[in-house]
């Protein structure tokens, strides 16, 4: 197997599960809306990016390095608003923007 052939998958499958944290991000941040958004799967999330860069780092290997430290910043953004979110009660969009209204009855005009 060609010596270059680890590293360039290593970077497909870095890019490809990085980029996957952004769209959450940006909507996360965006419209302050966290309820959906799983504290406690985070927190393992986060602590799994560190253990991976760690792991990269005993192992000198530099897409782990670089796309789990990524990946960490982008994971501990989503934990960092889910938990401002939840302490000042804005994880959850308001009752009135989420209340639905039965339709009425058609009336005869």
């Amino acid at each position: 197997m060609a010596d270059w052939l680890p590293t360039v998958l290593a970077t497909i499958a870095g890019i490809l599960s990085t980029s996957s944290f952004v769209p959450q991000v940006l909507k996360a941040w965006r419209e302050r809306d966290t309820a959906a958004i799983s504290k406690h799967m985070y927190i393992v999330t986060v602590t799994a990016f560190i253990l991976w860069t760690a792991y990269g780092f005993l192992i000198g290997a530099w897409p782990l390095i670089v796309f789990n430290l990524l990946s960490l910043g982008l994971s501990a953004t989503i934990l960092i608003l889910k938990l401002r979110n939840d302490r000042s009660g804005t994880g959850a969009p308001s009752a009135a923007s989420t209340s639905r209204r039965e339709p009425e009855a058609a009336r005869p005009g």
